[in-house]
């Protein structure tokens, strides 16, 4: 995702959140997001054989 997309993903979800997001913040909310995208990415490419089942839901 480029830094403009970012830049209106941001301003979308804040106003769509209704969550007031001061130009002070941007830098850092837009180093966040990035690195989240980044993380995700790993996590979306990573093959799994098709035998692979959900890990069961414990509860206490």
């Amino acid at each position: 995702m480029t830094t403009d997309l970012l830049d209106g993903y941001i301003d979308a979800v804040g106003q769509a959140l209704a969550l007031p997001i001061e130009d002070a913040w941007r830098p850092a909310v837009k180093a966040n997001l990035a690195v989240s995208l980044r993380l995700a990415r790993l996590v979306d490419e990573f093959p799994l054989p098709d035998e692979t089942e959900p890990a069961s839901v414990f509860a206490a």
